[in-house]
């Protein structure tokens, strides 16, 4: 099979590319040292942050409906010592089950190199983001764990977790009305 030649990667691997630089040289960007390291961790959350509402607003008004309720914690000192920073959006149907919002998780927890990026339901996925250009190339990356995890979600319960799911299903015609 012949695949089209590409002149360029795809810019959220460049990101890729930066987490298994820093792993062969031991940094984290510039920094070798945690405190180093928890700096850049900060300013890659404010870097992100506008990224990530993104990534969430988009599927709140598109599968949500408008209905969602987007919070986000900065950064903050977690149990274990580590530090992260949390983007989640809820709303009325996932709330009234007792599942997870869905969830955009920056973390940088005491046994990591460096930092990371999660959702509820979704595994790791490295955060080495410097730069503004660099944060804004992870918005796929940040859209894909925002709808695999509401995915998830519905796997924990059904689709009627879905507002726009529902709403669809409201307007379609009955079957009698089809025939």
């Amino acid at each position: 099979m012949n695949f089209p030649a590409r002149t360029s990667s795809p810019a959220e691997l460049d990101g890729l590319l930066r987490h298994f630089a820093d792993l062969r040289d031991g940094t984290h960007g510039d920094a070798v040292s945690r405190g180093g390291k928890e700096r850049l961790f900060e300013a890659a959350v404010a870097l992100l942050d506008p990224y990530a509402r993104q990534a969430l607003r988009e599927l709140d008004e598109r599968l949500l409906l408008g209905r969602g309720e987007l919070t986000a914690t900065g950064v903050r000192r977690g149990p274990d010592g580590g530090v992260y920073a949390a983007w989640r959006l809820s709303w009325a149907e996932q709330r009234e089950t007792g599942i997870d919002p869905i969830t955009l998780l920056a973390h940088y927890g005491t046994g990591f190199h460096h930092p990371h990026v999660r959702g509820a339901t979704v595994g790791e996925w490295p955060l080495n983001v410097f730069t503004d250009e660099q944060a804004a190339a992870e918005l796929p990356t940040l859209r894909a764990i925002a709808a695999a995890d509401l995915h998830n979600l519905v796997f924990e319960r059904d689709y009627r977790i879905v507002p726009a799911t529902m709403a669809d299903a409201a307007s379609a015609p009955a079957e009698e009305e089809r025939a």
